[in-house]
């Protein structure tokens, strides 16, 4: 079935849900607190569990692997040529569509294949083998560089010719939803003689976006820029909290440490490039002009529009204090994966490549609180009159992105997380 000509689902998906029939993303659920993870995708308030279609039979004739939807990860399903993915997408499509009665008029079959989101847990979609962050925001690297080093050096001489970046620590990045636990570590005041230990002090956010890599290649096989969108499966919003006051004093020579391996948080559900397909954008401008290794056939990114929100533990109301968009980024997610196996560096299905802090022009579209209040300078003041400079214990970071379309958006739901005090030990 083509994809322009499916336009709704016989499920009713409101115009601002971020779920409707043209997006299709995948994660992992149970039904229950007693079952057992299996993939699902979600459609409007519901999630349509693969695992039971899987067992009926209906991608028979395109998956000759078992079981790849009742797995407690979706890393059989991503390993698949790109052609599969497609395939499933267009029978998932036609199922839901409103004219095809095959699951539309099966009272039994959508009982068992279609349960309410509210009821169901949301699990790591992935086993995620090695995780990558980037720094590819112009506007981040240029406000950090204005803050550190002065106008003159806001930019190191290398960062306009490669996406520069950092291994970060797969074993804490968590789901949405869970806890944080504000780190301790090393910091040293300006005017201190020798460093210090505690809790973190300035705590803070990136807003961020991940893709995750389906089929990998070999070790000592680059992946060519132009053929790297058909090796990465979909994306996810990314939280890459950060502790500023560790960061600073530890980063030098090497780079982030400590004060980003605590805990990176993740959006459950994985949006596929396929769903993202009609919101390609014209990217940037690069001067100078890349490398020929980085050099597209198509200068193009994706229009995300990317809000983040801030509920302090006075207040039930969340509010919003920055807005950004996807398409901000210098260095693309093709350029990104191209650079990062030009040594012949192998990726794996699993494997989680995260854009660095994505922040805009203006300062209301800035990615993190060192920006935002340019060093706690200039508090961010919120509507109920409370102050903020970095984050504080009790407070709940809420990042949300979604493409929009005509009368309906392709999302990512939300990644969230909340603060809670260090742990004394």
């Amino acid at each position: 079935m083509s994809e322009n000509l499916v336009t709704k689902s016989f499920i009713n998906v409101d115009k601002d849900s971020h779920f409707p029939i043209q997006n299709l993303p995948y994660g992992i659920f149970k039904p229950d607190a007693n079952s057992h993870s299996r993939a699902g995708t979600a459609i409007g308030e519901f999630v349509l569990d693969l695992s039971v279609l899987e067992t009926k039979g209906f991608f028979k004739d395109i998956i000759s692997a078992v079981n790849v939807f009742s797995n407690d990860s979706l890393n059989s399903f991503m390993s698949l040529e790109k052609v599969t993915h497609k395939e499933v997408r267009n029978i998932l499509q036609s199922l839901l569509n409103e004219n095809n009665p095959l699951l539309r008029d099966d009272e039994n079959l959508k009982k068992e294949c279609l349960i309410p989101v509210n009821k169901c847990i949301m699990c790591m979609p992935v086993h995620i083998g090695d995780y990558t962050d980037f720094y590819s925001s112009k506007e981040h690297a240029t406000n950090v560089g204005i803050m550190f080093r002065g106008k003159e050096n806001a930019l190191m001489p290398n960062w306009l010719h490669l996406p520069v970046a950092y291994h970060g620590r797969a074993s804490s990045v968590i789901l949405s939803g869970e806890n944080i636990i504000r780190p301790k570590g090393q910091t040293k005041a300006d005017t201190a003689e020798i460093p210090s230990f505690g809790p973190s002090k300035l705590l803070d956010f990136e807003l961020e976006m991940g893709f995750f890599i389906g089929k990998g290649n070999k070790l000592g096989h680059a992946i060519p820029v132009n053929e790297a969108a058909d090796h990465i499966f979909g994306m996810v919003l990314v939280n890459d909290w950060s502790a500023r006051d560790i960061q600073k004093w530890e980063y030098v020579p090497l780079g982030p440490f400590l004060a980003k391996n605590f805990a990176t948080s993740i959006s459950p559900w994985i949006v596929t490039l396929d769903a993202l397909e009609p919101f390609k954008s014209v990217k940037v401008i690069q001067n100078p002009e890349p490398l020929p290794y980085l050099q597209s056939k198509d200068n193009w990114s994706y229009d995300i529009k990317l809000d983040v929100s801030l509920k302090t533990g006075q207040s039930n109301d969340s509010f919003i204090i920055s807005k950004s968009n996807f398409k901000n980024l210098y260095w693309d997610i093709c350029q990104q994966l191209a650079h990062h196996t030009v040594t012949g560096c192998n990726m794996r299905t699993g494997d989680l490549l995260a854009s660095g802090t994505i922040s805009g022009p203006t300062k209301d579209s800035y990615g993190s609180m060192l920006e935002l209040t340019w060093r706690g300078e200039e508090p961010i003041k919120l509507p109920n009159g409370e102050e903020r400079k970095f984050l504080a214990d009790g407070d709940e970071l809420i990042i949300t992105g979604y493409c929009e379309g005509d009368g309906y958006r392709v999302g990512f739901g939300e990644v969230t997380g909340k603060i809670l005090p260090s742990v004394l030990n």
